[in-house]
């Protein structure tokens, strides 16, 4: 599984004709208290239903706290055929000391 820095996501979110599509797996409470703008939130527990959901030729960047739920949710992508997956190295806490200090630490 391939990871992406914080630093090297902002700057395909700011610079891409089509950005990655950067889904967040944590709980719902998490989510409304950091996040990422623009993300899209898909619980870990409901990725496996959502499969098809998936396009499979964009890039997708998986977001949790601190990287382990993602990297779980990379892998699972990864084995249902999706190519371009990444893992936000460090999560939301790694984004947050690194990108977008406005982002609530928790």
């Amino acid at each position: 599984m391939q990871e992406i820095r914080p630093s090297e996501l902002a700057r395909k979110l700011r610079g891409a004709s089509r950005p990655p599509l950067v889904i967040d797996v944590r709980e719902p409470w998490e989510y409304e208290r950091a996040r990422i703008e623009g993300s899209e939130l898909i619980p870990m527990g409901e990725v496996p239903a959502r499969l098809n959901d998936f396009d499979p030729e964009r890039e997708t960047v998986v977001v949790c706290h601190y990287g382990s739920r993602s990297a779980q949710v990379a892998s699972l992508l990864e084995s249902a055929g999706l190519r371009r997956v990444l893992n936000l190295q460090g999560g939301i806490d790694a984004w947050s000391r690194d990108v977008d200090h406005s982002v609530p630490r928790y």
